[in-house]
């Protein structure tokens, strides 16, 4: 995994990400407002009864994971990334963060972020993992997330393979790739041959149902001036009984 998610900007972009007001985000009324709240709208996608365990793949500084607590009894958030494990077990136990938001040049401001209301952090907790070589005793799993992580993995079929183990039957999946599929990351042999969702669907064809699928956009604060505007597709699955 490439070291750039191990940076202090990188954690301080995604807490503000994650936890930031949409004004701290984006402050200019032209912007594409449908975009914020990528981590906590995800989530949504998945019914909302209460169930037992939840998983959040890839959780990067844990908002997906405080999200999924609302209804869910226990949650478990893995991210490759130990600075980002780092700053989701900060929110959990402090509630908020002081970050760094670059503004220009080398010219910054200071803010706090914080936990959402209603949230449920004793139902949490974070580890670090390999998405391609989870713990074999992580057990079953009511839901699971995993929110722009495919196109991150070196040998994303690794957990493909895995899914049916770790969703139970009757469970839910929820997968979100942008599809930028990058060689610094996976070898161009592991990039999907047909296309992203063909792909998914062939992989997991016999073991879940497709329930949806449909576009997220997300944006990412760099500086003032400069976002990462992104559009993830979202496919939601259910687990073959």
């Amino acid at each position: 995994m490439n070291a750039i998610y191990e940076t202090e900007k990188l954690v301080s972009e995604y807490l503000l990400f994650h936890y930031g007001r949409s004004e701290d985000i984006l402050p200019w009324e032209e912007g594409p407002t449908e975009a914020l709240g990528f981590p906590a709208r995800i989530v949504e996608r998945f019914s909302d009864r209460e169930v037992e365990r939840s998983l959040d793949l890839g959780c990067a500084v844990g908002r997906s994971s405080f999200e999924l607590s609302r209804t869910s009894r226990e949650v478990i958030g893995i991210d490759y990334s130990q600075a980002f494990v780092d700053a989701a077990i900060g929110m959990k136990e402090a509630g908020r963060a002081r970050i760094s938001r670059l503004e220009e040049a080398s010219l910054e401001s200071r803010l706090d972020v914080r936990l959402p209301d209603g949230v449920r952090p004793e139902r949490v907790s974070f580890e670090q993992g390999d998405a391609m070589e989870l713990r074999e005793d992580l057990g079953g799993f009511d839901r699971v997330l995993a929110a722009n992580l495919l196109c991150r993995l070196r040998e994303p079929a690794k957990l493909l393979a895995r899914l049916p183990d770790l969703v139970k039957p009757g469970g839910e999946l929820v997968l979100t790739t942008p599809c930028t599929w990058l060689e610094e990351f996976t070898p161009p042999g592991n990039w999907p041959a047909e296309g992203t969702f063909a792909w998914l669907q062939s992989e997991l064809a016999g073991d879940f149902e497709l329930v949806a699928e449909h576009d997220e956009p997300f944006l990412i604060r760099e500086t003032a001036r400069k976002f990462q505007w992104t559009v993830a597709m979202l496919t939601r699955w259910k687990r073959a009984t």
